[in-house]
C-alpha cells in the first residue's frame, strides 16, 4: 500500500494512494470462507472488501500524517476513486479540528435591544380567547342547517363495492366542517344538513392515500347529524385562574400576570429571531478567524442541496441530472452559506465549552414536542422521524445556539 500525505493547511489534508488488487482478492477470498453459500453474493462480497480496503488505507494514511484520531472532524472525503491496471487508487481529503481562540472579546458583537411590555388590551383579548379554548363544546340553543365552520356530532358508515370496510365507520363524530380532515369532498356534502337527518355522499380516496386498499377507490359513506355544538367561553373569574393554573391560591390577576409574561416571551422571541440572533451570527463570523475543515464543508453543501432539491420541479430535477455543469453551479452558489453554517457551529461549540453550555437529551424531546404541539403532528413520530435521519445532533445544537444567545443577551444564566 503506497500512500502519500500533504497538507494542505493547518487541518486539511489530501491522502492519495494505491491499493494493490492482491489485497482485495484476499479480502475476497476471507469474506467468502466466512459467509455461508446462502448468504453469499458476489457482487456484496466485492464491495465489502473494497469498504476494508478503504478503511485500511485511512488508517494507514492517518498514522503516516501523525494525525490524533480524537482531532479528526466529519467524514473523511473521497474525492477520487480509480480502478487501475493492477490496482485501485484512492484520494482522500480529511480534516482536523481546528483552534478556536475563545479568550477573544466578543462583547462588543452583542446587540441591545429594549424588552417589550404586553398592552393590557392583548392580555384581556388573550385571557378571552383562552377562556373560549378552554370551554367545554355544547349543543347550539336553536337547531340550523350544516354550514362551513360548525362543529357537528354525527355517524358514518362507508362502503366500497356495498361491503362496509375497516375503519370507515364510526358514532358520535365530533367534525368540524372545512377543517379538511376528512377525504376531500367529504365535509362539503354535509353543508346543508338538517338536525336527524341521514344523507348518503360519495367521495373518491386520493391515489395517493396511505392504505392501498382504499387509494384511489369511489366510497359511499351513509352518515346522519346528531348536533352542532359550540363553545361558550366561561366568564374568567379566580375559580377559573384556579383550575387553569392548578393552584388554590392563584387568582384573575396571577393568570393575567401569566398571560403578560407569555405575551411579552413571544414577543422577545421574534425580536430575538428577526433581528438579535441574525446580528449575534454575522458579529460572530466577522469577530473569529480560522481554518475551515473542507470535507466538512463539502458535506454540508451536499446537505444543502438535498434540502434544496426537495422543492424542485421534475424538470429541474432532470436539469441537474443530465447537466453537471449546472449541478456544480449549484453547489458552488451554496458553497458561502455552507462555509456560515459550519463557521457558526464551530464558534457555538467552542464558546459553548468554554461557558458550561450543556442541552441534555430529555430538553431536546421537550423542545421536539413543544414543535409537535404547535404544528398539530405527533411528538413521538416527530421524534422517531429525527432519530431516524439524525437530525437529533443538528436538534441539540440549535438549541445550544439558542441557550448560548440566550446567555449572552443576559436572557437566563448558565
Amino acid at each position: 500500500m503506497k500512500i502519500t500525505v500533504e497538507k494542505i493547511d493547518d487541518i486539511n489534508f489530501v491522502m492519495s494512494g494505491n491499493v494493490d488488487n492482491s489485497v482485495i482478492q484476499d479480502k475476497v477470498s476471507q469474506l467468502k470462507k466466512e459467509t455461508s453459500k446462502d448468504e453469499s453474493n458476489d457482487k456484496d462480497i466485492e464491495q465489502n472488501a473494497a469498504g476494508e480496503a478503504f478503511k485500511e488505507f485511512i488508517d494507514a494514511g492517518i498514522k503516516e500524517a501523525g494525525i490524533a484520531v480524537e482531532t479528526l472532524l466529519g467524514q473523511p472525503a473521497l474525492k477520487k476513486y480509480e480502478q487501475q491496471e493492477d490496482s485501485l487508487y484512492f484520494e482522500v481529503e480529511l480534516s482536523t479540528s481546528p483552534e478556536i481562540n475563545v479568550d477573544i472579546d466578543y462583547k462588543d458583537i452583542i446587540p441591545s435591544f429594549t424588552k417589550p411590555v404586553a398592552n393590557p388590551k392583548e392580555v384581556e383579548t388573550k385571557l378571552e380567547d383562552f377562556a373560549t379554548k378552554q370551554a367545554p363544546f355544547v349543543k347550539i340553543e336553536t337547531p340550523k342547517p350544516v354550514e362551513d365552520g360548525d362543529v357537528t356530532i354525527i355517524d358514518f358508515k362507508g362502503y366500497i363495492d356495498d361491503k362496509e370496510f375497516e375503519g370507515g365507520s364510526a358514532e358520535k363524530f365530533n367534525l368540524k366542517i372545512g377543517s379538511k380532515s376528512f377525504i376531500p369532498g367529504f365535509e362539503e356534502q354535509l353543508i346543508g344538513m338538517e338536525y336527524g337527518e341521514e344523507r348518503t355522499i360519495t367521495v373518491t380516496f386520493p391515489k395517493d392515500y396511505q392504505s392501498e386498499e382504499l387509494a384511489g377507490k369511489e366510497t359511499k359513506f351513509i352518515v346522519k347529524l346528531h348536533e352542532i355544538q359550540e363553545q361558550r367561553a366561561e366568564t374568567p373569574d379566580d375559580a377559573f385562574a384556579q383550575r387553569i393554573l392548578s393552584d388554590t391560591t392563584a387568582t384573575l390577576d396571577t393568570l393575567k400576570e401569566k398571560l403578560a409574561e407569555q405575551i411579552t416571551s413571544e414577543e422577545v422571541s421574534k425580536i430575538y429571531m428577526a433581528e438579535l440572533k441574525p446580528k449575534i451570527i454575522q458579529g460572530l463570523l466577522e469577530k473569529f478567524d480560522f481554518t475551515l475543515p473542507n470535507n466538512v464543508v463539502e458535506q454540508e453543501i451536499d446537505a444543502k442541496v438535498s434540502e434544496k432539491s426537495r422543492s424542485f420541479s421534475e424538470e429541474e430535477h432532470k436539469m441537474y441530472q443530465e447537466d453537471k455543469g449546472k449541478f456544480m453551479e449549484l453547489r458552488e452558489s451554496i458553497r458561502d452559506e455552507a462555509r456560515a453554517s459550519i463557521k457558526t457551529a464551530l464558534i457555538v461549540e467552542a464558546l459553548a465549552k468554554k461557558e458550561g453550555v450543556d442541552v441534555h437529551e430529555q430538553e431536546v424531546h421537550a423542545a421536539l414536542g413543544y414543535q409537535a404541539m404547535m404544528t398539530g403532528q405527533d411528538a413521538q413520530e416527530l421524534v422517531q422521524y429525527y432519530e431516524d435521519n439524525n437530525l437529533i445532533h443538528s436538534a441539540k445544537m440549535g438549541l445550544t445556539e439558542d441557550k448560548l444567545f440566550g446567555i449572552m443577551l443576559g436572557f437566563h444564566q448558565g
